[in-house]
């Protein structure tokens, strides 16, 4: 692989994590009060999925009319369309493990840091988790 695919890896990876941390995707009070519908509901991560949605949406769409992507011979278009056990089961415990301990799978990584500096040491399981699951 040249450098080019992997530089624009690094800075789409970046901007993700920076949209994650802007968001408060990283912050688990956030996302609790977010899954917490009985509760002090907290709707705004529904407006940064929405947001992502729409973003995805242009992307996908954009992507679809070229012929070839720019660093590949070909795109990977996902082909099956069928909703099987193991994916209800991921699915599943992908919900299950970010409700009871409050960090959304994809930043978890991140949350050693700062809420580790803030007195929430407990934060350093789910990202190891995570980091250990992937």
């Amino acid at each position: 692989m040249t450098l080019a695919p992997r530089l624009v890896g690094l800075v789409s990876g970046l901007l993700f994590g920076a949209g994650l941390v802007l968001s408060g995707m990283t912050r688990p009070d956030k996302v609790i009060g977010f899954l917490d519908l009985t509760g002090d509901w907290d709707p705004s991560l529904a407006f940064v999925m929405v947001g992502a949605i729409g973003v995805f949406a242009f992307a996908a769409w954009a992507a679809r009319r070229q012929t070839r992507p720019v660093w590949a011979p070909s795109f990977q278009w996902p082909t099956r369309k069928d909703i099987d056990a193991r994916l209800l089961l991921g699915s599943a415990l992908f919900g299950l493990g970010w409700g009871l301990a409050g960090y959304c799978p994809g930043p978890a990584p991140t949350a050693p840091g700062p809420e580790y500096r803030t007195g929430r040491p407990d934060a350093v399981r789910p990202g190891l988790s995570s980091c250990v699951g992937s």
